[in-house]
């Protein structure tokens, strides 16, 4: 089974992202020239700033003493200071993990990282504040660059389907074996991060390491909170219970985003890329599932992403088409006919052998493999 780091060692090795690396950089290299420091607390390492080369250096968010401060940007380094009063980190390194945006939710999730994150977006897209767009830009570009290092040389498939599929339902726990599959069969399981057939999808991958029972009595932990509405809280605590009853489950992605800020990220995804920027995260998600995506029954998101995964195909703009399985046949033919446009504009170009349209969500792993080759 494929196991992503829990932070890739791939990144640019001018990025210093973590104290330890900071102090192996300072010691191996005994220079911070050219380096870029993201988001490191650097208020305890005063001397090493006082006796290092930081000369064209970039430092984002980093806390320093004022007399380490000095030094520095005497050095011509660039420092681009933290912002004050902010509930998230605009230069962060890494991705977010389900414990820290559901921190504090003990409190209830009004307390939480992410609701407070979404709190402040709604507040400052109200007034249009430059600084705050500014702000929410630098935040999705560091978060894009924290993805790209995780994903680098894994084989991802997205998985696609509605917010709506509720806990306890015979769908939602298909979606998981679903995600289960693919996690065991070496390929990192990649979903809009929400709750429904992404939660589903994202839960199967952190049950992949364990048996049939655990997933049989996750899915019935979970059913006693089926839905998000009325209460994030419950919906997000029986998630946890499921985690720590069986911790150090299988790694998977969730890219969620604050634009629909009613609609909570889901506790299983391993690592979460979380934007503001609902149009970067779609295409993000969809560029990234670079062994294909699975469409599970969805509305009006999910057929606007068959699309967004049509458009690079048909012209091949990001190279070879890549699979696309759409799963339940009446739903994609009949209540919402995708399938048959999907299937004229395939006509006599090279992603007609990559598209597949199943029955059943059990289908689905034989036709990935069969439309990868």
């Amino acid at each position: 089974m494929q196991t992503m780091p829990a932070h890739a060692a791939h990144h640019n090795d001018r990025e210093i992202e973590s104290l330890d690396e900071f102090d192996a950089t300072v010691s191996t290299r005994g220079t911070l020239a050219g380096f870029r420091v993201q988001a490191v607390d650097l208020t305890d390492r005063t001397r090493e700033l006082l006796a290092t080369d930081t000369s064209g250096a970039v430092f984002l968010g980093c806390p320093m003493r004022e007399d380490a401060a000095a030094k520095v940007g005497a050095d011509g380094a660039m420092v681009f200071p933290p912002v004050p009063d902010l509930p998230f980190n605009p230069y962060r390194g890494l991705l977010y993990s389900p414990d820290e945006l559901f921190a504090g939710l003990g409190k209830g999730y009004e307390e939480t990282l992410d609701a407070r994150a979404y709190a402040w977006f709604q507040q400052t897209k109200a007034d249009g504040d430059i600084l705050a767009s500014m702000l929410r830009a630098i935040h999705d570009d560091a978060v894009s660059d924290a993805l790209d290092e995780l994903l680098r040389n894994t084989r991802v498939v997205g998985v696609m389907g509605g917010h709506a599929m509720g806990r306890g339902t015979e769908a939602y726990a298909g979606a998981a074996r679903l995600g289960r599959e693919l996690t065991r069969a070496s390929l990192t399981v990649a979903t809009g991060g929400g709750p429904g057939a992404m939660e589903a999808a994202n839960l199967g991958a952190y049950a992949a390491p364990f048996d049939d029972e655990m997933l049989t009595e996750s899915l019935r932990l979970l059913a006693t909170a089926p839905k998000f509405t009325p209460s994030i809280t419950d919906w997000a605590a029986a998630a946890f219970e499921v985690r720590t009853r069986w911790p150090r489950g299988g790694t998977s992605v969730g890219i969620p985003t604050w634009f629909y800020g009613h609609e909570p990220p889901n506790p299983f995804a391993s690592h979460i890329a979380k934007y503001f920027a609902n149009a970067t995260r779609e295409d993000g998600l969809l560029a990234r599932s670079t062994a294909g995506v699975v469409f599970l029954p969805g509305a009006a998101g999910t057929v606007q992403e068959i699309f967004d995964s049509a458009t690079p195909n048909y012209y091949e703009s990001r190279g070879e088409p890549t699979p696309m399985v759409l799963v339940d046949r009446t739903h994609w033919t009949e209540k919402l006919p995708t399938w048959p446009l999907l299937r004229s504009l395939a006509r006599e170009r090279s992603m007609e052998s990559r598209i597949a349209l199943v029955d059943r969500i059990e289908e689905a792993p034989e036709a990935l493999k069969r439309l990868g080759g």
